[in-house]
């Protein structure tokens, strides 16, 4: 007799096969997706139970034991070589950090995860090279290949492994043999012309006006390698979505199509030129009318293999997913967090994926830290910058060619490689992507630094090229071809909010966005990095801006405001104060690297490690003042509009809700009813879907923090740290019930009688790969 348990446990694997069956495609069409690399050895992803057993995305290398073992450093300051396999040196501490970190530097140990660059001959995960698809002369060569195989066949009948799809190549014994690129292959559909793609397809969502749906995709694409003879252009398919099933895995009826499909054809955004060449970026952008029924768009591009993603019928409210910090801290080693998947970052994905394919997410909110650049600080080229003896030394490093050539590089080639890679690449080409920067997305602490830090030359540059980047990778969009005409409504993205001036250390105006997620729910995602300075994160004209295009919006219940860091979190002022002391003995000793204590201090201006994360919280106290004005402006909002207020945040790497509401005084807390207190502001905070989790008694101290009462805002508001987390993801009595410190994302969804239900998604156990639910509700608007 088959239990519950197992009747569920059945399920699972059956519903995880179903999901992988419905991107067959994906996956075996690396011409398209060339990164999805499936092994001559081990094609099929899943073993008989649903279980994913093989790596998707690993490029086709030599073993580890075959490289080569020097530590002697390639002179050419473009590259590095490739580092050694040494056990015993993996254990030790190099100056710049463990061996286990992310990087192919003498003092770093075998990469592991997904970024394998630095397996690569001459390459280095840090960012100093990203191994592209087929080239177009590949493809060709391979072509005549194919077409002999094809006559063989027809004379001498399948292949060795059965399977006449898989190409081979007749030896003069009679022996069959998989030329080189026959893994490249085993779908019928390619791409003619032919890309030689170095990233994407990418997808992102925009916005919908007049209930036409604004969204896009981006490839990146060397030009060297590709058919340029003409654009590049996506075909689209609309078909009504279906629920899928174990025996019928595909979410659409491909024999119904609800209006007449479309051709786009790409626009050049944008040519990095690199020493491989030069590198296109294509972007495409969406516009399709919504209908009366939930609808599968499928799109190919140039010819290629079909892909899909889900909009909503029109006048229904969108269920989305949110998430941040999708990579690993310097110092973690990605492999301890994978479980049985092929990647540490996969297991929290590749539930968010399951979750997508039983019930669509229509996009997906990055709430910050979408990448982790800090690894820019382990280029060669960086070192006299990192590696300089003081502070005054530091601040005048001269910005070089040479430094500026190694930091595009490393932005490009890091991008690419996280942006198409294993469950990440399979979600941002399936669940169109609504993000939002933090630092990391630059580097860490960007903006939190004293003034004469930030402005130093070499510090300024990574944080505008960081930014660039970021507006090319995440949101596709480039301020030479789309200007920055700071007029609401005149953006090529309708969903853009562009600030009146640069900002102070980068000579870029911030981007926010408003965001359509259905008639009854907005998003906006406000830009806090662009304006951000040690004392402010931003500038009084932005906040005029975004809340005077908010005040336009109409009907709405629910507004959602993404603030990269909480607003509503535990105070630190205790540590702040003792960390930023100038005579701080820990600090002391750091700077001077006594008792191993290098690592307190940060690389930019030696202060402590930890201050530049602290003075980046709203309730830092250089940030208290502009914190408290947001939280009443915001409640003064609520109240005119009638609409619930909730923040949504990152950054802290574990999940909890903060909640604002009315305080009175000698009464009961909440005293006034949620549904009834225009003050009730939850602030939702997802982190991270990858990142490692604080210690133990990090969050035990979060969590107490989180009890104390708060008496720093004026005018009857006070705040508390929710206990959601009453047990943990085993069902066992929870030690910490306002914070766990678990990998998670968040399933969001209006519910029909005015509420919007948080689900946050919390992994029951390191690499598990299965999340367990704990929702919380946005209250309706009473008042």
């Amino acid at each position: 007799m088959i239990t519950w348990q197992q009747e569920q446990t059945q399920h699972k694997h059956l519903s995880r096969s179903a999901a992988a069956a419905a991107h067959a495609s994906y996956y075996a069409h690396p011409s398209l997706h060339l990164h999805t690399y499936l092994s001559k050895e081990n094609p099929v992803i899943l073993d008989g139970q649903g279980q994913i057993i093989s790596a998707l995305n690993e490029p086709n290398q030599p073993p580890l034991s075959t490289l080569p073992q020097s530590n002697d450093r390639v002179k050419d300051t473009n590259v590095s070589n490739i580092p050694h396999a040494n056990a015993e040196k993996d254990a030790e501490v190099g100056p710049e950090g463990t061996k286990k970190e992310e990087g192919g530097k003498e003092d770093a140990g075998a990469p592991s995860g997904m970024d394998k660059g630095a397996l690569q001959v001459n390459g280095e995960a840090g960012g100093t090279i990203t191994s592209p698809g087929p080239a177009l002369e590949d493809v060709l060569k391979f072509k005549e290949v194919q077409n002999g195989w094809s006559q063989h066949q027809h004379q001498h009948g399948q292949g060795a492994n059965g399977n006449s799809a898989v190409p081979a190549q007749p030896q003069g014994d009679g022996h069959v043999e998989r030329p080189e690129l026959g893994r490249h292959w085993s779908v019928s559909d390619r791409m003619n012309p032919h890309l030689q793609l170095m990233c994407g397809p990418l997808l992102a969502y925009y916005t919908v006006k007049n209930d036409i749906w604004q969204g896009g995709a981006l490839v990146v694409v060397r030009d060297d390698g590709s058919d340029l003879s003409s654009l590049p252009y996506i075909t689209l398919t609309f078909h009504p979505h279906t629920p899928p099933s174990a025996e019928d895995p595909s979410i659409h009826d491909s024999t119904i199509h609800l209006i007449p499909s479309q051709t786009v054809q790409a626009r050049r955004i944008h040519v990095y030129s690199s020493r491989d060449g030069n590198m296109s970026f294509f972007r495409f952008i969406f516009e399709i009318p919504l209908q009366h029924t939930q609808m599968v768009v499928r799109y190919r591009l140039n010819g290629g293999a079909e892909m899909d993603f889900v909009i909503p019928q029109k006048g229904e409210n969108m269920r989305w997913a949110a998430h941040s910090c999708n990579g690993f801290s310097s110092g973690v080693n990605p492999d301890e967090f994978k479980g049985s998947y092929p990647s540490g970052y996969d297991p929290v994905w590749e539930d968010l994926l399951l979750k997508h394919h039983e019930k669509p997410f229509h996009c997906m909110v990055g709430g910050g830290d979408q990448i982790y650049c800090d690894a820019l600080t382990r280029e060669p080229e960086m070192q006299p910058w990192i590696t300089a003896p003081d502070r005054k030394s530091k601040l005048a490093t001269e910005l070089t060619d040479v430094i500026r050539e190694a930091v595009d590089r490393f932005y490009f080639n890091h991008y690419c490689k996280i942006f198409r890679s294993n469950a990440f690449g399979r979600a941002n080409s399936s669940i169109p992507m609504v993000n939002m920067l933090d630092d990391h997305d630059l580097i860490d602490g960007f903006g939190t630094y004293d003034d004469e830090t930030q402005a130093s030359p070499v510090m300024s540059f990574v944080g505008s090229r960081g930014y660039f980047w970021f507006l090319l990778f995440q949101l596709f969009v480039s301020d030479e071809v789309d200007g920055v005409d700071p007029t609401p409504g005149t953006h090529t993205l309708k969903s853009m909010i562009v600030g009146d001036e640069p900002g102070p250390w980068i000579p870029f105006p911030s981007h926010s966005l408003l965001v359509y997620l259905g008639p009854k729910a907005t998003l906006l995602a406000l830009d806090c990095r662009a304006e951000r300075k040690l004392n402010r994160i931003c500038t009084p004209q932005t906040y005029a801006k975004t809340f005077a295009e908010v005040r336009k919006i109409q009907g709405i219940e629910q507004l959602v405001i993404l603030l990269g860091v909480p607003i509503a979190y535990p105070r630190m002022s205790f540590l702040e104060h003792f960390l930023d002391f100038k005579w701080n003995p820990i600090n002391i000793l750091a700077r001077h690297n006594a008792m191993g204590l290098g690592g307190m201090v940060n690389k930019f201006n030696q202060a402590s490690e930890l201050l530049d994360d602290l003075n980046d919280h709203w309730c830092a106290n250089t940030h208290k003042k502009e914190r408290n004005w947001l939280v009443l402006e915001c409640q003064k909002l609520a109240r005119e509009q009638k609409f619930r207020i909730t923040f949504l945040s990152g950054d802290v790497h574990l999940a909890a809700v903060g909640c604002l509401f009315t305080y009175n005084k000698g009464k009961k807390r909440f005293a006034v009813k949620p549904e009834e207190d225009h003050r009730y502001m939850l602030n939702v905070i997802t982190s991270a879907i990858v990142n490692t989790p604080p210690p133990p008694g990090a969050a035990r101290m979060v969590s107490m923090l989180g009890k104390n009462k708060h008496r720093t805002l004026p005018q009857d508001t006070d705040e508390i740290m929710i206990p959601l987390f009453l047990k943990d993801t085993d069902g066992s009595a929870s030690k910490l019930k306002t914070a766990l410190n678990r990998r998670n994302y968040t399933a969001v969804e209006y519910n029909n009688n005015g509420e919007l239900v948080f689900d946050i998604r919390v992994e029951k156990s390191q690499g598990a790969g299965e999340t367990v639910s704990y929702p919380i509700k946005a209250p309706a608007p009473r008042w």
